[in-house]
């Protein structure tokens, strides 16, 4: 079983390849990092925010750091049958953590826009991303965290100058590729959006069937004045893929954020999503939709910090479990003392399609403001045997009465995408999924 000495020994290891190419804020950065992860190690059910999420599964491979993408003549052809059809999209491709210059298409650019590998604006644009990497996800909260940032070498850059208006999404597509050899990568993501911009970026992590690999990664959101970005991150992994990911999004003045999480895929998941809207008048909707059957466990943490007055937030988490699937949805709305005004509601909704399917959830305001509308609540069920006799009765077979409410059920999250060539992506998906479940079709 692997330990943490095991993950700092690679670490000693990595670091010493790459110590030629390192600048000197970022080894210290590095160091600052994987001394906090041997400090406090791999979270255990006697930490609250993992009490119900066991990563021993995850310690019981010898997990290598992938090495470097090396050009496949089938791998383009692969991804299409894996990932959303994205033509007309700037497209940033990494295959194990690594950017792959043969699978990227950044098309033309309006002036001042920085898209590429962090690792290569690291090397020849450093200010911006020194300026805010690792500024906002916090290594000395999460061990996961840190041990990304202790590998901090490659992943997306995006920089969008002020006043820009982006008409096609981004697309950061990570891939993982073990060959037969269980392999960990660390991505890190760093999106930059200065006042007045508006932009859509779609994260997708992606794998190959029965694949075993860990991807442990990191996405920094920086949103400045009156920016208006959609953010969405799609999680198709492998049936027997770990991941791990924080989601940590700084929002400012005026501005307009939306991020959605999408699990399909991988064996253990976790998601960590923090927003925390740090200026006033802004407009922040948190949504996620989580599919899992077999033995998949999925955990979403989420945080939303109102820190001034006239924030407005609204969250909308759903969940589908059959078979014997866990999942874990954990939400707080903390509401600062000095954030008046503010208005806020968390939903929570779970359909189990089996009697051994669980979900734990608990959803959570905490409010020091005392002129503030904030509501929150949850709901766990099995499909409603009404409704499916009221579609029988209409001439509807029971297993497609089944199928359809499950779908319009999960079709709340989803239509409420902006972005349209996802939304019609992970429709089809979940279509597909709803054909495949076991549970769907009868009763659980």
């Amino acid at each position: 079983m692997a330990h943490v000495d095991t993950y700092i020994k690679d670490f000693a290891r990595f670091e010493t390849r790459v110590a030629k190419s390192t600048p000197v804020w970022l080894r210290d950065i590095r160091k600052t990092a994987i001394d906090r992860f041997a400090a406090v190690g791999f979270p255990a059910t006697k930490d609250e925010k993992w009490r119900f999420t066991r990563v021993r599964p995850l310690l019981g491979h010898d997990f290598r750091l992938a090495e470097g993408y090396q050009r496949e003549a089938l791998l383009p052809l692969q991804l299409d049958e894996l990932c959303m059809d994205d033509r007309g999209c700037r497209r940033l491709t990494f295959v194990n953590g690594h950017f792959a210059e043969d699978l990227s298409d950044t098309g033309s650019l309006p002036a001042g826009v920085r898209i590429g590998s962090l690792r290569s604006f690291m090397e020849t644009d450093p200010e911006p991303v020194q300026r805010c990497l690792s500024r906002y996800a916090d290594s000395r909260k999460n061990p996961f965290v840190a041990l990304n940032t202790a590998h901090i070498y490659d992943g997306a850059f995006v920089h969008i100058p002020k006043g820009t208006r982006l008409e096609e999404p981004i697309h950061l597509l990570y891939v993982t590729r073990s060959n037969g050899n269980p392999v960990v990568s660390h991505p890190r993501t760093l999106i930059i959006a200065d006042e007045d911009t508006r932009a859509s970026i779609v994260e997708s992590y992606v794998g190959f069937d029965s694949d075993t690999y860990f991807t442990n990664a990191v996405t920094e959101i920086v949103v400045k004045a009156r920016a208006e970005i959609d953010h969405c991150k799609l999680q198709r992994e492998s049936d027997s893929a770990y991941h791990i990911a924080t989601v940590q999004a700084q929002i400012g003045r005026d501005s307009r954020y939306k991020t959605d999480s999408v699990s399909l895929g991988g064996s253990l998941v976790r998601n960590d999503i923090n927003t925390i809207l740090g200026d006033e008048g802004i407009d922040c909707t948190v949504n996620g939709l989580y599919l899992a059957n077999g033995h998949q466990h999925v955990d979403n943490h989420t945080v939303i910090e109102h820190t001034n007055p006239r924030g407005l937030s609204r969250e909308l988490y759903k969940g589908i479990l059959g078979g014997r699937a866990k999942a874990v949805f954990n939400g707080r709305i903390h509401v600062h003392p000095q954030a008046q005004k503010t208005d806020a509601k968390q939903t929570n909704r779970c359909i189990l399609l089996s009697d051994d399917a669980q979900v734990n959830t608990n959803p959570q305001l905490e409010i020091y403001a005392d002129d503030v509308k904030c509501t929150h609540g949850a709901a766990v069920g099995q499909i409603d045997g009404d409704a499916v006799f009221y579609l029988r009765s209409r001439g509807i077979d029971k297993a497609s009465a089944r199928q359809m409410l499950v779908f319009a059920f999960a079709n709340e999250v989803l239509e409420n995408l902006r972005i349209d060539r996802v939304r019609e992506h992970l429709t089809a998906d979940l279509r597909r999924w709803l054909s495949e479940a076991r549970g769907v079709g009868e009763e659980g």
